[in-house]
């Protein structure tokens, strides 16, 4: 099988494994351990996990869960479960106790596989609901059959972060899974030669969908490191020969505020980074690309749509800072409250449709339906606008706007002034209730080590940038501000903890 740019794959996560292993080649890399995986070993693997799995019972569509930092056994639980047919349930690691208690009990997961390192949080988790516990290393014993796949047959949940309720369970099937590989391929126009570097989490959409799945389906390769580091960053990129990386801002402007810098020749092979998860700073995009001479093409996802909705073109296709881009494999548009299309120019919530957007909150027919509208169109809850060549623009979250005294102000405004001052690493404006104004403006930041800057400094920037309404009346320091397991700043926590 090989991957067409104008039509979303067919078949099933099996095909394409059996396809790959039949060409041969490298899969996967693992620069901290300097081991390598090719195809046809993978393939190998996922087919005696999967038979395991269906002779200690495991059904078709039934959750298996996947407990494990980013690595070599991980990515083998990952494609064992995918390739038998069962529904890949990630765990998020980052979630805490009572997230990660939540998901294995609504998945009705009976099976896990789970790393040592996270196994005390594992048993905990499941003191009420007994999983059984299972290493991919060593599963083993009778095979059971396998049973026949369909591309619409269940393959990923995935829970979202559950910062507004409890988290809701995003069921992907074999079809807009690989959709949602597709789409970054074709937007980046991935090819077998192009390897990937991977620093996000596997349990997060970005890490699967973008890294994982992009890979299986251009025919690349990619090189999966345990986590970020800012310090083995571009090291890891040279070890590895990585054509392109995907991150998110935060690491975007810590890879900027670090010491180390990239090789020549790192520099000549890395063809892109993107970025992803939320909207990425102008001013720290420009600076990223005059330091290092790496493009950065930002884009846009969710977890409901296998990541990838938006991404700007390839150089020399023109890139617009600030926009996140046009459609790439999927429909987008401006929607108005009434849920219909809004003419360029004009604000509204984001919506997408396609092949890789999700089939359902599992278990939660309420939500899935209010997602959806009656043409198919799912909304993101995010508001923007298209100007008249297409590109999109994100001014913010129906449900984070700051409203003080009934005026609607983004936080990505506050955001985007704060970082305009190059000792600025990360960002966050938020609202705060307030008896004058119902709400008013704060943020908070974390600054270069040796900074002289100040509250009032900050507070003179966005007065000037913004004015005095849109201008935050307080400005916290802090060490680092509290992030998700993609690394994205949670807002929502800031007024919790200041």
């Amino acid at each position: 099988m090989k991957l067409e740019r104008d039509a979303p794959p067919q078949g099933t996560l099996r095909d394409w494994v059996d396809s790959r292993a039949e060409a041969g080649g490298t899969a996967f890399v693992f620069p901290e351990t300097g081991e390598t995986l090719d195809w046809p070993a993978l393939r190998d693997s996922a087919r005696r996990i999967a038979g395991s799995l269906a002779g200690q019972g495991a059904q078709k569509g039934e959750s298996v869960a996947i407990v494990m930092p980013n690595g070599r056994a991980a990515i083998e639980a990952l494609y064992g479960t995918l390739y038998g047919g069962f529904r890949l349930t990630m765990i998020n690691l980052a979630a805490g106790l009572d997230a990660i208690a939540y998901a294995l009990g609504h998945s009705e997961a009976r099976f896990a596989f789970v790393d040592d390192s996270v196994r005390d949080i594992f048993d905990e988790a499941t003191r009420d609901n007994p999983v059984k516990r299972l290493d991919p290393d060593t599963v083993n014993g009778p095979a059971g059959d396998l049973a026949p796949l369909s591309p619409e047959d269940h393959a990923l949940l995935m829970y979202t972060s559950g910062t507004t309720g409890r988290p809701k369970g995003v069921v992907h099937s074999h079809s807009s899974l690989l959709a949602g590989g597709w789409t970054t391929s074709v937007a980046h126009e991935l090819s077998p030669d192009d390897r990937g570097l991977c620093v996000l989490p596997i349990y997060h959409i970005n890490g699967l969908c973008v890294s994982v799945i992009g890979s299986l389906v251009s025919g690349g390769s990619l090189a999966l490191c345990p986590r970020f580091s800012a310090s083995r960053f571009w090291d890891q990129a040279a070890s590895s020969e990585a054509t392109w990386f995907s991150v998110v801002p935060t690491i975007i402007s810590h890879l900027l505020h670090g010491d180390a810098d990239p090789s020549d020749a790192v520099k000549a092979r890395l063809r892109f980074g993107r970025s992803a998860s939320s909207p990425l700073a102008p001013d720290v995009q420009t600076a990223f690309e005059t330091r290092f001479g790496v493009p950065i093409i930002e884009t846009m996802g969710l977890t409901e749509t296998a990541a990838q909705i938006l991404s700007n073109p390839l150089p020399p296709g023109t890139r617009k800072i600030g926009s996140p881009g046009i459609p790439f494999g999927n429909e987008a548009a401006i929607l108005d409250g009434n849920l219909a299309p809004l003419p360029h120019g004009q604000e509204g919530e984001i919506a997408v449709r396609g092949p890789n957007v999700m089939r359902e909150y599992l278990r939660n027919p309420d939500a899935t339906r209010e997602t959806f509208t009656p043409d198919g169109w799912l909304r993101t809850g995010d508001l923007g606008r298209q100007d008249a060549d297409g590109y999109f623009f994100v001014t913010g979250r129906l449900k984070e706007l700051i409203i003080k005294g009934g005026e609607n102000i983004a936080p990505r405004e506050v955001d985007e002034a704060l970082y305009s001052h190059p000792d600025i690493i990360e960002a966050a404006a938020f609202a705060r209730p307030c008896t004058r104004y119902g709400e008013r403006v704060e943020a908070a930041v974390a600054i270069r080590p040796g900074s002289d800057l100040s509250e009032d400094d900050l507070i003179a920037i966005c007065a000037r940038k913004l004015g005095a309404f849109k201008c935050p009346d307080r400005v916290h320091f802090l060490d680092e501000l509290p992030k998700g397991p993609s690394g994205k700043i949670q807002r929502r926590k800031l007024g919790e903890i200041l």
